[in-house]
């Protein structure tokens, strides 16, 4: 529904608005100034109008748009080459808490081509029903046509909440999904609750570099649409004697109008996978030099882990950034999570502290991340991990 009111009486059809308009929701039609669904009431051609043609009602203090329409929960299933994202599924298990605290049904979108399987699975992980878009032209990501196809499921069905993994292509999706619609959108949430009281969605994210958790509403605009960081949310367990509905929805795409195709994938291997690993043992600034790391390595070998980093270190140039852990790097959920020489800066927590068991080694016993240790030791780092390495490597030979 349009928001600002045109006096067409007035209207003089000089376009100044329609050139100022930010959204697109202003045209010219019969040569007067007209309004459309795109309209967010941001006021920007109220002062722009050279006959003062164009004015905004006083809101009443409710929602500018009717929502009850709205409905539902829905997350995005990414898959890459026929398999499912893990992080999909860590959104499928928060999207079934959303939903049954709304009463409401919970759906699965799958896009693809030849990924039928994927809709079997998106199931087996709570959905109650499956949009399954089979199109030769999305089967490899590109952001036009996903985001085309989510856009008009959107606009059809109306979910009142839609969740996104925030992975490179879950981060490029959302945005583009979310700027189509005129919705809002939360990026890189830590926590996603239903207001007991007015029923949206509480969508909590760090801000102001992580020194504070926000936690942000969207009462205006519908789907309520937010991003989640991988590991943040258990998965939960498949279950394969669920049942639910797929349905198949069929999209027409226009190869000439769509700016990008993909030419080739070129795969780089490394031995870092943090996001997966069980065990992890992690180096800050309290290692002094990137010499340390070689003592982390091998504690992290006898355990079977994989070794990481704080910002401090990977700034400082003494490990690579693809094992930095915290608000800016990775955010990991590991059964054993080993904290040396790390002071445990908000930034970093935000990125390690939902691991099962957490130990922190570090010279300074008021370190902020014995805070949140299940085990701390307090001594020289240099002394404490050889020994417990050649603990760790007696006890298990035996």
């Amino acid at each position: 529904m349009a928001i600002v009111s045109i006096d067409k009486e007035k209207c003089i059809g000089c376009g100044a608005c329609v050139d100022v308009c930010p959204f697109g929701a202003l045209i010219m039609a019969d040569d007067v100034a007209a309004v459309n669904d795109k309209c967010t009431a941001c006021g920007a051609c109220l002062d722009i109008c050279p006959v003062m043609a164009i004015s905004l009602p006083e809101s009443t203090g409710g929602p500018a748009r009717d929502l009850t329409a709205y409905q539902g929960v829905w997350v995005w299933v990414e898959q890459f080459r026929g398999k499912a994202r893990s992080i999909s599924w860590e959104m499928m298990g928060q999207g079934r808490r959303l939903a049954d605290r709304r009463k409401a049904a919970l759906t699965a979108c799958v896009l693809g081509h030849g990924v039928e399987h994927i809709a079997g699975e998106a199931i087996a992980y709570g959905a109650d029903r499956v949009f399954h878009v089979d199109h030769p032209g999305l089967g490899v990501y590109r952001t036009s046509p996903y985001a085309a196809a989510l856009v008009g499921l959107v606009r059809r069905y109306k979910p009142e909440i839609f969740l996104l993994g925030a992975s490179l292509r879950g981060r490029d999706l959302a945005g583009s999904v979310a700027t189509e619609l005129y919705t809002g959108l939360t990026a890189d949430c830590t926590g996603l609750e239903i207001d007991p009281e007015s029923g949206f969605l509480r969508q909590t994210r760090p801000a102001f570099g992580g020194n504070i958790l926000a936690t942000i509403l969207c009462p205006n605009h519908r789907p309520q649409m937010s991003t989640v960081r991988h590991r943040v949310f258990e998965m939960p367990h498949p279950d394969s004697h669920r049942q639910g509905q797929i349905v198949a929805v069929e999209t027409k795409l226009d190869e000439e109008r769509i700016a990008t195709s993909v030419l080739n994938f070129v795969q780089e291997f490394t031995e870092v996978n943090l996001t997966e690993a069980r065990v992890i043992v992690s180096g800050g600034r309290g290692l002094g030099n990137p010499k340390g790391f070689e003592m982390l390595r091998e504690l992290a070998d006898v355990l079977g882990g994989t070794v990481a980093a704080s910002r401090a270190a990977v700034d400082a140039g003494w490990i690579p950034y693809e094992h930095q852990v915290g608000q800016t790097g990775r955010t990991v959920r590991p059964d054993l999570y080993i904290a040396c020489g790390i002071s445990g800066a908000v930034q970093h927590l935000a990125g390690m502290n939902t691991a099962q068991v957490i130990v922190a080694i570090n010279k300074d016993p008021a370190a902020p991340i014995f805070s949140v240790a299940d085990y701390g030791i307090t001594g020289d780092l240099y002394q404490i991990i050889p020994a417990l390495t050649e603990q760790f490597r007696k006890r298990l030979r035996s």
